[in-house]
């Protein structure tokens, strides 16, 4: 049995869902779980398919080097916004995996809400490029661990 980072209130009314090691960007998945966080079920499932369809972005607030601007992000008080499909579909994921982990506790799935998703990095990938000159570079990846609790 795992240890989550924070236990909910009351066990009895609200379920969990875990992913370690999932080969998508740290940071990336990081900005989108914060977009999220608070969120009542329904409306995060079709906020990150919206997001997977490119027609609502996330707000990029802590990781913004680089990001570019993007209109949508206005409705979240915010200029730099992007759209990262494959974080938003392993966080759909998740979700999907919780609410039929509530299903199972006999929970009510429609009430719940996003009490709690935290997004760990996980061990670097080590690849490598091959450049000029017979030299070689490190090519990393940086996969993510996440958690979600979800409460009625």
């Amino acid at each position: 049995m795992v240890r989550y980072s924070l236990d909910p209130e009351n066990p009895t009314k609200s379920c969990k869902s875990r992913g370690s090691n999932l080969r998508v960007h740290f940071k990336n998945t990081r900005e989108t779980a914060q977009a999220i966080k608070g969120m009542h079920i329904r409306k995060a499932t079709k906020y990150l398919k919206d997001v997977t369809l490119k027609k609502q972005c996330v707000a990029f607030h802590h990781y913004n080097g680089g990001i570019g601007r993007c209109a949508q992000a206005k409705q979240w008080g915010w200029t730099q916004g992007w759209r990262p499909k494959k974080s938003a579909e392993f966080l759909l994921y998740m979700l999907k995996n919780a609410e039929s982990n509530a299903e199972l506790k006999g929970l009510d799935a429609d009430s719940l809400v996003t009490e709690h998703i935290q997004v760990n990095k996980a061990p670097k990938m080590r690849h490598r490029t091959y450049r000029a000159h017979g030299r070689i570079n490190p090519y990393m990846s940086s996969p993510c661990h996440t958690e979600t609790v979800l409460t009625e």
